[in-house]
């Protein structure tokens, strides 16, 4: 169903728990602005928008009742607020979904790889592996990034850093597992597995939210290895068919 701006305002407000004076006091508007938006007798100002998105951790788009059909201009993918990208500072980025940009930093500048990751997962949803592969390459040139990449990279400093975690990877000397020769953009919620420890407990070391670098590896006897890293950490697990299993391997500080 199609909202109004004024009633988003309203249930947003409701579901947050506050009163329209101390949401005027959040957004340093008077209670009588606020009043005004939710019975649609007038709209909050650019710099207000951005205001109430960051307060209620939604997309000005969505603010607005949705009137864009928003997609990410790097890989396609439909955007809903939760897909939405952040800026360091925590503003949403309508623009691209968490597995394109993160902390500020496009993660893919090679068109051909982000093919082979999106092909993976379209392959099998209705599409063959050849159908998905030709519907990428035909959707992708005429999309924002793609089309000004060259402008918007950031001088290799991504891909160097995804080469240095590559390296730190395989001089872990893990017995069985391939070498690494590649690391994807992945984000914490889709990868975030829960290991038993020795202790009995257990414990899951990612945040849903963040975006790290990883793959899936092929092992033995049907298992596979996970890979995953940032700034902070390297994390290698097995896990079976279906990540079940799942096997904490190392948790190590950089």
């Amino acid at each position: 169903m199609i909202m109004e701006t004024k009633e988003v305002i309203l249930e947003l407000r409701n579901k947050k728990g506050l009163s329209q004076e101390q949401l005027a006091e959040k957004v340093f508007v008077t209670r009588q602005a606020v009043s005004r938006w939710e019975t649609g007798e007038t709209q909050p100002n650019t710099e207000t928008l951005k205001l109430l998105s960051q307060l209620f951790d939604v997309s000005i788009n969505t603010l607005l009742g949705s009137p864009q059909k928003l997609i990410c201009q790097c890989c396609g993918m439909p955007l809903e607020d939760e897909m939405m990208s952040r800026e360091p500072d925590g503003i949403i980025n309508e623009g691209y979904c968490k597995w394109c940009y993160a902390d500020g930093n496009y993660t893919y500048h090679d068109m051909d790889d982000l093919i082979d990751v999106c092909v993976k997962h379209m392959a099998g949803d209705g599409f063959s592996e050849e159908q998905a592969r030709t519907y990428m390459k035909g959707m992708l040139p005429g999309l924002e990034y793609w089309k000004d990449h060259k402008d918007l990279e950031d001088g290799g400093k991504t891909e160097e850093f995804k080469e240095k975690l590559i390296d730190e990877f395989n001089a872990l000397g893990i017995k069985g597992m391939p070498r690494v020769e590649k690391l994807n953009a992945l984000v914490g919620g889709y990868v975030n597995l829960e290991y038993p420890l020795p202790s009995g407990i257990n414990v899951k070391f990612l945040d849903d939210n963040a975006t790290y670098f990883g793959n899936q590896l092929d092992g033995e006897n049907g298992r596979f290895f996970g890979v995953i890293g940032n700034a902070d950490f390297l994390l290698v697990s097995t896990y079976g068919k279906d990540v079940t299993e799942p096997e904490l391997i190392l948790y190590k500080k950089r």
